[in-house]
């Protein structure tokens, strides 16, 4: 008797994970993607103070590229991750 209610439980705890699974899933990914702007905002702000710390005009466009590629990176990877 007692199997049978824990087979139950275990049943409906099951479902229960099932169910938030697609929405935690889309929590990530929208967390992923605030964090891939907040970089590339970030470097394109280190990239400004650079420019005029060595009076150079490349340095904003090179680190926001890089932050680009960085952030690309970054959300690829978490989203291999979460589909696992």
């Amino acid at each position: 008797m007692k199997s049978i209610k824990r087979e139950k439980n275990n049943k409906t705890k099951s479902n229960k994970l099932k169910q938030k699974k697609p929405l935690n899933k889309a929590l990530q990914l929208s967390g992923a993607g605030l964090q891939m702007g907040l970089t590339i905002y970030l470097g394109f702000l280190l990239g400004e103070w650079l420019d005029k710390v060595f009076e150079k005009n490349f340095l904003t466009e090179t680190i926001t590229l890089l932050s680009i590629f960085l952030a690309m990176y970054s959300l690829i990877k978490q989203a291999n991750r979460i589909n696992d």
